[in-house]
């Protein structure tokens, strides 16, 4: 076991420790190796050492088969082709603690076993964005525009709102998308907000879309940590990082996931939002890959807990015919 540091007893007025509690004197963060996650590791370094001033982080980067491969996710245990490695080296004890993007890691089947959430960070921009090097916006762009993306979610959208644009498929991070769009390989881009903010190139935006033009994933902007389910103690250390409000709008939004066993090329789109009162719902939809079929579903919680929230909107869409429309897709 690794030696860990004194108990925090408090401190300076302003310190955000709890009094009593005992964090590593190390703390390894693994993550995929990609601009962005590396990015995404920072923020998270930053929030630990202005929590916790005496603490230090290693970062323990690793290449993901979905970072390697840039064919169809499907083909690569889809979703899960960007989790697998960074759960391996949290599992076998080469690092502490995970970094992923909630989008990023598989609903419909439970974490790792001997892992656990310990907190989501609070919540960026849900919303995707259009990038054009004219700076048209989306329902400018011409007919026959090559739009890159290979989100089924952003395809099934695009060809029921805009059938005249043509999708080519674009893999890779987000830099080597940008640089593909700079080589001419497509004429426009669509991009998370959330993601391009964390690289530094909101410059690049022409055109930031309403989650009503194109409803994001489940788990757009949320960054989730992740631990071993038996380090209490850096669990402890690190859920004092966690949002109140993200973490309800992740319970409800992946517990709807799981209900509905969506796989990687399931168009399924839909965010959970508390509001100003501190009131949560859900809306969600499952798209046809064509975009001519949309299921839609809106509810508030109530006195609902946020997975029961998740359950109930997956139970209407599957009234409404999900279950057909999922399993009819190939994967």
């Amino acid at each position: 076991m690794r030696p860990h540091g004194p108990v925090l007893q408090g401190g300076t007025s302003g310190s955000h420790y709890r009094v009593g509690m005992s964090v590593p004197e190390l703390i390894r963060i693994v993550s995929r190796d990609s601009p962005m996650a590396l990015a995404q590791v920072e923020r998270v370094r930053a929030e630990l050492t202005d929590r916790y001033p005496g603490v230090r982080t290693e970062v323990v980067p690793v290449r993901t088969t979905g970072d390697k491969w840039l064919g169809d996710l499907s083909l690569v245990e889809g979703k899960g082709a960007f989790t697998k490695e960074v759960d391996a080296a949290l599992l076998a004890g080469a690092a502490d603690l995970a970094v992923h993007c909630v989008k990023d890691v598989p609903a419909d089947r439970p974490l790792p076993a001997g892992t656990t959430f310990a907190a989501f960070l609070k919540r960026d921009d849900i919303r995707d964005a259009l990038v054009h090097p004219g700076g048209l916006t989306l329902d400018e762009l011409p007919a026959g525009t090559r739009v890159g993306t290979s989100s089924v979610r952003r395809v099934a959208q695009l060809a029921a709102t805009h059938p005249e644009l043509e999708c080519v498929p674009f893999r890779g991070n987000a830099n080597r998308r940008l640089a593909k769009l700079a080589a001419g390989e497509a004429d426009a881009l669509l991009l998370a907000v959330a993601g391009l903010e964390r690289i530094g190139r909101r410059d690049v935006i022409s055109e930031v879309l309403s989650p009503e033009a194109m409803m994001p994933p489940i788990g757009a902007g949320i960054l989730a940590l992740q631990c071993r389910e038996d380090d209490s103690e850096l669990i402890d250390a690190v859920s004092a990082l966690g949002d109140p409000d993200t973490h309800r709008e992740a319970t409800a939004e992946r517990m709807f996931l799981h209900v509905l066993q969506g796989h990687c090329n399931s168009p399924i789109a839909g965010f959970a939002r508390v509001d100003r009162g501190g009131e949560l719902s859900l809306r969600a939809c499952v798209f046809t890959p064509d975009g001519k079929t949309r299921l839609n579903a809106h509810e508030w919680a109530g006195r609902l807990d946020p997975a029961t929230l998740g359950t109930s909107v997956a139970v209407a869409l599957l009234r409404e015919g999900a279950r057909e429309i999922i399993d009819g897709i190939p994967h």
